[in-house]
Parts: structure tokens; C-alpha cells; sequence
């Protein structure tokens, strides 16, 4: 078959002809290429008319970061510019908003209203794609400035243009060709690379802007409102070419009252272990000394204090003296607070601490481990609960988990099950015993041991410094041999710099030696700073692991009196309150039998102690018992004084085998054959003890049938 070479494949439309007044159009080939008259081309059947409709598609970021009002009318003219001569804008849709929000968040804003923008709006992105779905629509097209004006993330981008495309409105961008004919491939291809390039550069410059924010507070400057009891410290941009212009930066500084009301509401927290609605009461009784916080913009200021304010200045860890950023996710989950392992921190302190870290590390500790325990000692409002359990909140298994009360036979328990609640997620409690549980009345003859003894009792200042005596404190006195040597090299270099400065002065500022005593004040004071560094490192380890306490410290059990005092024997509601103002802290230490018991001494609140010690002693019967001897095998494991608090960890054997587990697999009997457990009830007098009962397992027979062996 032969084909004539001058036959055009595509030839041109006829056109239309004229036939009296009227216009016919001549019927024959389209002109279009076969490209665009496929199913896999561009709806044409409106772009062929006489007049294409075209709607405006803008968008432009916040006022923050460029003018919204200039934006517009270049992409309005732009997209002008590149129309064809039959195309004719009859509507524009733009909006003032980021493009890298969720398409169900789009068009939504109303930022356009504060800006005189002088161009006719129909409506935002949503508004399009609503009257895009109708039949009666308005336009037959949509163009945009650049498709990174769509959205800046690709998929949002191609989401806006799959569902014009579902209505058959090509959308058409000013910087790319706009053809009816060639290959559609190409097209989608060079757009999917420019949806692509427009999520990278948002991306890139997000990521390089977030790397500048990071570096910004490593190196020690703040980043927005200073927080409650600091100020900003204004100082010249660290670029010289930013200083010329204005540009500054800040650092934080104590501000005047505030800072002290700070350290008042953290010692409140540790010493005396109150809650966040009692320090707030404190607070609002001398607003005049304590001044309660201002918002931003003061329009919420309620003047006075609450529960939330307290607790967001115990959470914050500027008041440790470190810079931290990114504890909240402000803009990408409106406000979340993010995990501490994503909070950023500068590596060493860059302003006054108002709280210890070592102070703020624990009292964050407290916090987790008192989570959903309630501050006082009511009956529970289940409709269940029949009693309550004087150590409520005060024990801890070794794993770290706070134990709960429970009752077996008439006897109250303290237990650790891992598995109540965390059903399903194994890995939560691997290595843990299925069971833990600590009999209250052993530990509270522990403790009662343990007051009585230490201190009530007549030995107690003796039997402190005996167990001071053997604590190792060798790592502290060498940090004091260095703080001290570090002290005098610093004395020294700053000697040296006032010698080398002052002939520096006298000297000819051309003369080399002169300029060789610059160099020399410059690797001086690089020599002092290293120093300076290394003592606030040696500080910052002092306020993690104080040393033991002065006489002074140990003093503070001078202002107790001495007390005959059975706890196991006193009124629950009278020892309740004495145990939470000593700040009672019972912890079974690892697989042992022993617990640990934590106690602190406030110095403030010595009389109030003393006054509960009392007025329990009065309520105990003629006839009560005294505490036994003192528990064999007691020892301090530290011993440390923080401000005005004396601060003991003991370990104490626990008497009657408090501690049981309940092993998960068979254990042997002295046959070697299996034993599978039939109950774990009360055995003996105790404790309860998951019993085993020898049967055969394996085939064999087992000769102790009837055997019953007690777990640990």
C-alpha cells in the first residue's frame, strides 16, 4: 500500500463558512493530533470554542514571611501573560495560608481580609473544587502562577488536580507549556517533577531554618517569651553585619521576685511534697511576694495563681539553667508536647539555674511514678472499695512500678502484676516475676523500726554518724580538689592577662611585640575559659550527687524530741499525714527481700513533725509495745543534705518473708519430675505462697505423690 507523503496526518480544522448570514461549520478532520483526541489526552471539547473560560487558582504564605498583596498581583498578571488570545479570566480563587496544610484545612482562612488586595475574590481552594463539581461552573479551565502555588506537598497537589481532572478542567500552570496537542506523558512527566522540586524546596529550607533554631539555643540563646522569674538579656547580634542593622539576640536572666518565687515552689514540690492546688494556695495568700504569672498580650491574665501554673513551671527545664527547645509541637500538631527524647538542649548551662536539675530530675520521677494516685487518703469513689491502705502511694516494686493495695484472708498486701495492664504487651514485663507482693503489716514493723530508731530515738545522732563514717565520699572531695585547683588557675591567667594588657597598653600598637602580647591575652583567655567550664561541670555534678551533710545538716535532728513511738500501734488517720510529711519512700531492692526506706527532713518542717509524732504518741494505748531491737542488717546507702532538707536512704531487711514470686514455669521436685501449680493461696502465717503439688509429667512415676512444696 502506498501513502502519499503530501498527505498531512493531521491536517487543519476546515474552519467554519459563511452561507448567507449564517455561520456553518464545515464538517472534516479537527486539526488536533492524535495525542489529544485519545482517551488518555486532555478534555479539548471546551478548549475548542470560540471563548475559554478561565478561573485564577493563587495562594500565598502569611504576611511572616512575604507580602501577601504584591504576591497575588504578580500571579494574577502572570498567569494573564501566558493565555492564550481566546482565553479570558472570569473568576480568581485565592487564599492567604500556608500550602503545606491538609487539603480538608484549605480555603479555610480568612488572613486575606486584612489586606487590601485588589482583585476580586470568588473564593479559596475549596470554594474551586465545589463549583468545579457543578454542571453550571463558571469556567472551563484553571491556570496557576506555578503548580507549587497548588500546595507545596505533592500529594495534596496531585489531589487538587485529580479531582479537576474527574470534572474535565485541565489545570494548566504559567511556567509550562500550555498545548492541546504532543504527548500527554511529557506533560504529566515535566509536572511531576515540578510537584516534586516544589515539596523539596519547602522541605530543604524547612530543615535548613530548623538546623539554625537548634544551633541557636545550643548556643545558649532564648527563643521567644522568657519563661516566669527570668528576663531577657538583650545583646548585639554575634554577625556583625546583623548587629549594623539592629538585629539582636537574648539570654536569660533572674528577674527580681519571680526568680525567688520559682525556687520557693520547687523546694514546696520536694520538701514537703504538696500538691499543685496547695502551692497555688500558698502562692495567692501573698500575691504581693509572690506574683503570679502574665500571659502574652496580658488578655488572659487571671491574676492570681492555678494548678496550671505551677505545674508548667515544675515541667519546665529552663529553671535548670540549660536552654531546651522543641518541648511542644506548636504549629505541626497544634500544641502537643512532644516526648522528652525530641526536646533539644544546649550541652552545658547558660543562665542562673532558679532549680537544681538534680532537684528537677526527681521531682519529675515523683511525678511519673504518682500518676493517677490521689493526694489524700479517702475512701476510693469506686462503689466497690471498702477500705483504704495507710502506705497507699508510698511503695515501689524494684522494677520501679508503685504497688497497689490488696486484701487476701483478712490480711493486707502491697503487689506488683505487671500484667493487669499490660495485656497483650509481654515485652512491658519480660524478666518480671508474675507476681510481687509485700505484707503491710511487715513493712509497716519495718518502718516503725526504722522511725523509731533514727529518728525518735535517743541513739539516733550516733547511729547517723556512724553510717557517714562508711559512706565513700571520695569521688566529692576530689571534685573539691579540683574545683579549688581549677580556682587558682583562673586567679593566676587573670593576673598574667593584666600584665600582658598593660604592657600591650604602654606599647607601640605597629611594634611585632605588641602584637605578640595580643596573641598571647587571646591563648590566655581561651586557657580561662576552658577552666571557668571545667568548675561549672564540677558544679553541675554537685548539684546530680550531693556530698554527705555538714553538722549543720545533722543538727536538724537536734529539734526533734525523743519518742517511745510504735507506728504499727497508732490510728491510721494520725499516721497517714506524719508518714507524707516525711516523705516516706518504701523500695524493694532488685530479687532481694530487703526495701529500701526513704525519708526527708525539711527543716521548715521540723515543729510540724514533731507536732504529728506527738499527738500519735497520745493516741497510742498504755499498753502499747515498744518497736523491737534494731533491724540486723540496716545500713544507709546515702545520706545527703539539699537546702534545709536532711535527706536518708536506708536498706532494711523486711521481716516474715514480705516478698513472694510467683514463678511462671514448672518447677522440679527433688525427683526431677515437674510440678504444675494448683494454687497460690495463704500458706502459713506470713505470706501467701504459690503451693506446688508433684505429679507425673513426663511418663515416669513420681514416688513423693502428695508432696507439697512452697515457692520462694
Amino acid at each position: 500500500m502506498h501513502i502519499d507523503d503530501n498527505l498531512a496526518v493531521n491536517p487543519p480544522a476546515p474552519g467554519i463558512e459563511h452561507r448567507g448570514t449564517q455561520r456553518v461549520a464545515v464538517s472534516g478532520p479537527s486539526g488536533l493530533s492524535d495525542y489529544a483526541v485519545s482517551p488518555l489526552g486532555s478534555s479539548t471539547a471546551a478548549l475548542m470554542r470560540d471563548e475559554v473560560r478561565v478561573a485564577v487558582l493563587g495562594r500565598t504564605s502569611t504576611e511572616d514571611q512575604q507580602d501577601p498583596r504584591q504576591s497575588l498581583i504578580r500571579q494574577v498578571g502572570n498567569c494573564r501573560t501566558a493565555l492564550p488570545e481566546s482565553w479570558v479570566i472570569v473568576a480568581n480563587f485565592y487564599d492567604v495560608e500556608s500550602g503545606r496544610l491538609e487539603l480538608d484545612q484549605r480555603g479555610r482562612g480568612e488572613n486575606y481580609e486584612r489586606f487590601d488586595i485588589p482583585i476580586a475574590r470568588d473564593g479559596g481552594v475549596s470554594d474551586l473544587l465545589a463549583e468545579a463539581a457543578q454542571p453550571g461552573r463558571r469556567f472551563d479551565v484553571v491556570i496557576c502562577e506555578s503548580i507549587s502555588r497548588v500546595a507545596r506537598r505533592a500529594y495534596e497537589n496531585m489531589s487538587i488536580e485529580r479531582e479537576l481532572e474527574r470534572a474535565d478542567i485541565p489545570l494548566f500552570a504559567s511556567n509550562e507549556p500550555i498545548t492541546l496537542s504532543g504527548s500527554r506523558a511529557q506533560r504529566v512527566l515535566q509536572r511531576r517533577i515540578n510537584q516534586s522540586i516544589a515539596e523539596y524546596e519547602v522541605l530543604n529550607m524547612l530543615e535548613q531554618s530548623w538546623g539554625g533554631l537548634c544551633t541557636h539555643v545550643r548556643e545558649g540563646y532564648n527563643i521567644g517569651k522568657p519563661p516566669y522569674g527570668y528576663k531577657a538579656k538583650i545583646i548585639p547580634h554575634p554577625n556583625p553585619s546583623k548587629a549594623a542593622k539592629g538585629h539582636t539576640k537574648t539570654r536569660l536572666e533572674r528577674d527580681g521576685a519571680q526568680s525567688g518565687t520559682v525556687t520557693q515552689i520547687a523546694n514546696w514540690r520536694y520538701h514537703e511534697g504538696l500538691g499543685y492546688g496547695d502551692i497555688a494556695d500558698r502562692l495567692n495568700a501573698d500575691l504581693a511576694s509572690y506574683p503570679p504569672p502574665e500571659p502574652p498580650g496580658g488578655k488572659r491574665a487571671r491574676k492570681a495563681w492555678g494548678k496550671t501554673s505551677v505545674y508548667d513551671i515544675l515541667r519546665n527545664p529552663k529553671y535548670t539553667g540549660y536552654q531546651v527547645f522543641n518541648r511542644r509541637a506548636r504549629r505541626s500538631k497544634g500544641g502537643k508536647v512532644n516526648d522528652p527524647i525530641k526536646w533539644v538542649w544546649s550541652p552545658k548551662p547558660t543562665h542562673e539555674p532558679l532549680i537544681p536539675k538534680w532537684m528537677y530530675d526527681e521531682l519529675n520521677a515523683r511525678r511519673q511514678a504518682r500518676r493517677g494516685s490521689r493526694t489524700d487518703n479517702e475512701l476510693n469513689v469506686h462503689p466497690q472499695s471498702a477500705r483504704t491502705y495507710l502506705l497507699r502511694g508510698m511503695v515501689f516494686c524494684g522494677c520501679g512500678r508503685r504497688m497497689f493495695g490488696v486484701v487476701r484472708r483478712d490480711t493486707a498486701y502491697y503487689t506488683c502484676w505487671p500484667k493487669s495492664n499490660n495485656r497483650g504487651r509481654p515485652d512491658k514485663y519480660e524478666g518480671h516475676p508474675k507476681a510481687v507482693y509485700l505484707r503491710e503489716s511487715s513493712i509497716v514493723d519495718a518502718v516503725s523500726q526504722f522511725v523509731a530508731e533514727r529518728v525518735f530515738g535517743p541513739q539516733r545522732r550516733e547511729m547517723l554518724a556512724a553510717d557517714l563514717d562508711g559512706l565513700d565520699d571520695h569521688v566529692a572531695l576530689q571534685r573539691q580538689a579540683d574545683r579549688e585547683r581549677l580556682n587558682r588557675v583562673v586567679t593566676d591567667l587573670a593576673r598574667r592577662q593584666a600584665s600582658v594588657l598593660r604592657q600591650a597598653q604602654e606599647g607601640d600598637p605597629e611594634d611585632p611585640f605588641t602584637q605578640g602580647l595580643r596573641t598571647t591575652y587571646n591563648e590566655l583567655e581561651t586557657q580561662k575559659k576552658a577552666a571557668i567550664t571545667a568548675i561549672a561541670d564540677l558544679d553541675a555534678a554537685d548539684e546530680v550527687e550531693p556530698g554527705k551533710p555538714g553538722e549543720d545538716s545533722i543538727a536538724l535532728l537536734d529539734a526533734l524530741p525523743f519518742l517511745a513511738l510504735n507506728l504499727a500501734d497508732g490510728p491510721e488517720d494520725q499516721l497517714r499525714p506524719l508518714l507524707e510529711i516525711l516523705q516516706l519512700g518504701v523500695r524493694l531492692i532488685g530479687d532481694t527481700d530487703n526495701v529500701r526506706i526513704e525519708i526527708k527532713l525539711p527543716a521548715d518542717d521540723l515543729p510540724e513533725i514533731a507536732h504529728h509524732a506527738e499527738r500519735t504518741m497520745r493516741t497510742m494505748s498504755p499498753t502499747s509495745t515498744l518497736p523491737a531491737q534494731r533491724v540486723s542488717g540496716a545500713g544507709a546507702d546515702a545520706v545527703r543534705a539539699s537546702s534545709g532538707a536532711l535527706f536518708c536512704l536506708f536498706s532494711v531487711p523486711a521481716p516474715g518473708a514480705v516478698k513472694i514470686k510467683c514463678p511462671t514455669y514448672a518447677p522440679l521436685c527433688r525427683d526431677g519430675h515437674k510440678r504444675s501449680s494448683i494454687t497460690s493461696a495463704m500458706v502459713g502465717a506470713t505470706a501467701p505462697r504459690p503451693t506446688y503439688r508433684s505429679r507425673v509429667t513426663d511418663g515416669r512415676a513420681c514416688p513423693r505423690k502428695s508432696v507439697i512444696w512452697r515457692g520462694e
